[in-house]
């Protein structure tokens, strides 16, 4: 599992003019089972994915399309983890 975590490389106003773009990118990837779940930071500050992909490297190569790192208003920075322990039910994302 690889979870990214953004910053915002400009302000919020400069963000929010992409934001239904962002969104509209995330769909097919929750639709395909790659995203788990994703959310804004808070404070407001950049955002978080939670994601099933093989590598940091598919991971990163995903997000490059991703329309707030086009127009250069956030960063991704990735983790890969093992993820060995979860609750009932999470097997489902796994």
């Amino acid at each position: 599992m690889i979870a990214l975590y953004s910053t915002y490389l400009k302000p919020v106003e400069e963000v929010d003019k992409y934001l239904s773009d962002h969104r509209a990118f995330l769909k097919p990837l929750y639709d395909n089972g790659i995203i788990i779940c994703s959310g804004p930071q808070v404070p407001r500050t950049g955002g978080f994915i939670l994601m099933n992909v093989g590598s940091k490297a598919e991971a990163v190569e995903l997000m490059k399309t991703d329309p707030y790192v086009i127009r250069g208003v956030a960063q991704y920075f990735p983790l890969e983890f093992d993820c060995r322990s979860y609750a009932p039910g999470f097997e489902k994302f796994i």
